[in-house]
């Protein structure tokens, strides 16, 4: 009787996705068509007076869609934001116009009010154990209230030019990029970093394909759930300084009115699994770069507006199809096994 001695299988290190997914090089392929395409038809669409007010609206869908993204890996959802860019950005209007507090100031306390925002839906969602769309739907309800409150009926008046660095004007571009846009970009690539490299992001990963399976294997779900919250809230207290910055010296109660909608839309046609568990910043930004795309050049060709929400409502229902196909299991057949004699 001969005696096979098995060997184990040589160490492997830790096996990473691809930098850059399918998804988002077709991604990359359809941005690059629709520019050539409106390149054609409208040729100032390729000038620095068309490209750079793009990409000042890209800042802060893509800003915020980052923190969606972390929510949406970890299985949850957040309909609240634009209730919360209204309170933030209401705040911020007001103490420029009351206070006339510098932008450092505005800044961080925009970012503390939206990150308390998150705090409170992260504690209901990830301690109360209620879906997160059943959470956020109430607390957009309650963030729209105290907002229209703080407004008092009426718009905000006279803001003064504090917020210019992140502005349309010259003084907020940097080699004719906008300052929030390039912002941006480096939020998303720490973002990148942190769910690609850490242990963090791999956690948020396990809790989207399974909680109860991370929680047995050690991961912190609940601290991680809030902890995704919050950096969102944060996030959209960013997102409402660029909006009131990229706007006139009057604010009124539309400020982040529909943003949600945007927010999600860019980040499911990005490629993040609306189901959890899958997900790149990347393809966030990307997706809201294809969304103020349409927007963009259905305004310049002088179509009717609602043709950008029927084009973006194809992109995300094709961006949803194409998840559910790849989490189709594929039908194999049982294998044949000899019995052993």
């Amino acid at each position: 009787m001969t005696v096979v001695e098995e060997r184990p299988p040589p160490a492997r290190g830790r096996v990473l996705a691809p930098a850059v997914s399918g998804q988002e090089l077709v991604l990359v392929g359809v941005i690059a068509v629709l520019w050539v395409l409106l390149a054609f038809t409208t040729p100032a669409f390729l000038t620095a007076g068309s490209i750079q007010p793009l990409l000042v609206e890209v800042a802060p869908v893509a800003v915020m869609g980052v923190g969606m993204t972390l929510v949406i890996i970890s299985a949850g959802i957040d309909v609240s934001v634009g209730a919360t860019m209204m309170v933030c950005g209401v705040i911020t209007a007001k103490l420029l116009v009351d206070a006339d507090v510098p932008l450092l100031l505005a800044l961080v306390v925009a970012v503390a009010v939206g990150a308390v925002l998150g705090t409170l839906n992260g504690v209901l969602i990830a301690y109360g154990r209620v879906h997160a769309i059943i959470i956020t739907f109430g607390t957009a309800n309650l963030f729209l209230f105290l907002g229209l409150q703080i407004f008092g009926s009426q718009t905000v008046n006279g803001i003064p030019g504090t917020l210019a660095f992140f502005g349309r004007g010259a003084e907020g571009r940097f080699l004719g990029i906008p300052h929030s846009f390039l912002l941006t970009v480096a939020i998303a690539a720490v973002a990148w970093w942190y769910l690609r490299h850490s242990v963090g992001g791999r956690h948020l990963y396990a809790i989207g394909g399974n909680a109860v399976a991370a929680r047995l294997a050690g991961v912190r779900v609940q601290r991680r759930v809030l902890l995704a919250y919050v950096i969102t809230g944060a996030l959209v207290g960013l997102a409402a300084v660029f909006t009131v910055a990229k706007g006139t010296s009057t604010l009124d109660q539309s400020i982040g009115t529909g943003r949600e909608l945007a927010v999600i839309a860019a980040t499911v046609i990005g490629g993040t699994s609306i189901v959890g568990g899958r997900g790149s910043v990347l393809g966030t930004v990307l997706g809201a770069l294809l969304v103020q795309t349409v927007s963009s050049g259905v305004t310049q060709l002088n179509w009717p507006s609602q043709l950008s929400d029927l084009f973006v409502g194809i992109f995300v229902i094709v961006a949803v199809g194409a998840d559910l196909i790849r989490q189709r299991p594929f039908n194999r057949r049982p294998l044949n096994r000899r019995r052993a004699r």
